[in-house]
């Protein structure tokens, strides 16, 4: 049983922690906070001993093999060296990192140190994105693609109030791409790989953050168009165009569904059940990396492809955090 910690105490780590311990591989064992009266409040629906208010102190705690990470997209950079440092195995909410230069280093602290680091990229681990990679050669030689994903957040209100929420604020490493975008990016790396060429264009808000924006990645022989947005919503889902027919792909972070269509036949239907915490299946990946111990995965080159695009669409919408400064 992998005994492990949780930074970050919010409505995404009860989720992680309930996937975690529904994989039957895991068990949580210590909680952190800046606040002690809050980290224990936290635990009190989970039979949980350990509280920290200190991150040095629980990286040195011998009561945890591996940590979830939840926090601030800027500082997941500082806090997984910290827990990777350690010799602790680290799994770690998306983005990564702020910047490649950041995953680069937390990629060979892990690899120096021996441990396991994984992003928390659910999508590339659900049973039916797993339907789709498997579809693909279906559709024959690929030509287009279409990966949408645009949702109005909650607080956007905010923003639009003068108050200064973390999803728009540079401070924190967020933005559109950062966090709506993010999906639609990593899934078209874990489907596709690197690709040749990125274009960007984003609308910034005064901020100096991406409110929403599109990108396009050229593969040589097909493209990928890219469309993310935080301040509007769509109901269109995504679409991967082949010379033999078409893949359509529900809610692309989630993979509510897969619906393929050969060139002049009938629709087919490929969807098949997921779990409602969708989160247990990235679980049981790092789960299963943990036990085996294996460092190398190939989780990690895609986190440093998607890192490098990220960086670069960010470079040429003008979005710059003050992490990429350090």
């Amino acid at each position: 049983m992998i005994r492990f910690a949780v930074v970050g105490t919010n409505w995404i780590t009860e989720r992680f922690i309930d996937a975690a311990h529904e994989s039957g591989k895991m068990r949580l064992t210590a909680i952190y906070s800046r606040k002690l009266e809050q980290a224990q409040a936290f635990g009190a629906n989970y039979p949980v001993e350990h509280f920290f208010d200190s991150l040095e102190a629980l990286a040195q705690s011998d009561v945890i093999d591996a940590v979830y990470i939840a926090s601030p997209n800027s500082l997941h950079c500082q806090q997984s060296l910290l827990f990777l440092s350690h010799k602790k195995h680290v799994i770690c909410e998306k983005p990564l990192a702020s910047n490649l230069r950041e995953v680069e280093q937390l990629v060979a602290c892990a690899r120096e140190h021996q441990v396991v680091l994984f992003e928390a990229f659910k999508s590339a681990h659900l049973p039916n994105f797993l339907i789709l990679q498997q579809a693909l050669p279906k559709i024959g030689k690929l030509r287009k693609a279409f990966i949408n994903y645009c949702q109005y957040s909650s607080r956007y209100p905010r923003y639009l109030a003068g108050e200064n929420p973390n999803t728009f604020n540079p401070h924190f490493s967020n933005s559109s791409i950062m966090d709506i975008g993010y999906y639609c990016v990593a899934s078209t790396v874990a489907l596709f790989g690197a690709p040749q060429t990125v274009l960007a264009s984003a609308t910034l808000l005064d901020t100096g953050v991406d409110a929403h924006g599109s990108v396009c990645l050229n593969y040589g022989d097909f493209d990928v168009v890219i469309s993310h947005s935080k301040v509007s919503n769509s109901d269109i889902p995504s679409e991967i165009q082949g010379e033999e027919g078409t893949l359509v792909i529900e809610k692309i972070s989630e993979a509510q569904g897969v619906v393929l269509t050969p060139r002049g036949e009938n629709s087919q239907v490929l969807t098949q059940p997921q779990h409602i915490n969708t989160m247990l299946y990235e679980a049981q990946v790092f789960a299963e990396l943990v036990e085996k111990r294996q460092v190398e995965h190939v989780g990690l080159e895609n986190s440093l492809i998607v890192a490098s695009l990220l960086t670069e669409i960010r470079r040429q919408t003008g979005v710059v955090f003050p992490a990429d400064g350090e």
